[in-house]
């Protein structure tokens, strides 16, 4: 992990440290809107399929998700930047895993996971160091296996800083972007694409959803 990296990761892992509970009891399951679950239920049949290789929810948070990932039959371990989230979702999922980490530089060997999903993780990942973290996602993708990223977006890119959140004092930015500009900097990485699925703003949600699903060339 470099100096550069560090700069962002620090701020962002203290702002979730901070709001960690809020945000578990806010957020319990991670997903609700339906078409949001029927995504995750393709992609763990894709990587099942594929395999019995694990696969790594990165930006896991309270554990909700991978917590539904686990009942689909899906091999899951969480990873989060976050040792507050890390510790709630460990005391609400004991019998799943979860470690402290960060998606640009994961602490796993080449080619050994069968799936990757990151869901609303990469918004706080600033546009100079995503290619690192998709250049990890290629890394760690064994061949044939999928990755999946969900992500706040508009016409076009932009980015909020939040110096509060649930009452607390907080630094955290967070970055739009494009379906587009995600999928083609995951194909720069050597990811292929499968499938791009966008909808509008549900409930609460302010700004529109986009999903992209690449995959490692077997």
């Amino acid at each position: 992990m470099t100096d550069a990296a560090e700069t962002f990761l620090h701020p962002t892992r203290t702002s979730y440290d901070a709001i960690a509970k809020d945000y578990a009891a806010r957020y319990p399951t991670g997903l609700t809107h339906p078409l949001d679950r029927t995504l995750l239920t393709a992609f763990a049949e894709l990587v099942t399929a594929n395999g019995p290789d694990p696969v790594a929810d990165l930006g896991s948070g309270p554990g909700g998700v991978t917590a539904l990932l686990h009942t689909l039959g899906v091999p899951v371990f969480g990873v989060d930047l976050s040792p507050a989230m890390v510790a709630l979702a460990r005391e609400t999922h004991p019998g799943l895993r979860f470690h402290v980490g960060s998606m640009t530089a994961l602490d796993l060997p080449d080619a050994t996971l069968g799936g990757i999903l990151a869901l609303y993780s990469t918004i706080h990942v600033p546009d100079e160091h995503l290619p690192a973290a998709f250049a990890e996602f290629h890394r760690t993708l064994r061949p044939g296996g999928h990755a999946l990223l969900a992500f706040q977006t508009g016409h076009e890119p932009g980015r909020l800083h939040l110096p509060e959140r649930f009452g607390h004092e907080i630094d955290l930015d967070y970055y739009w972007r494009t379906p587009e500009q995600v999928a083609a900097l995951l194909t720069t990485a050597g990811l292929e694409p499968v499938a791009t699925v966008r909808r509008e703003p549900s409930g609460q949600e302010r700004r529109a959803r986009a999903f992209v699903l690449v995959g490692k060339a077997g």
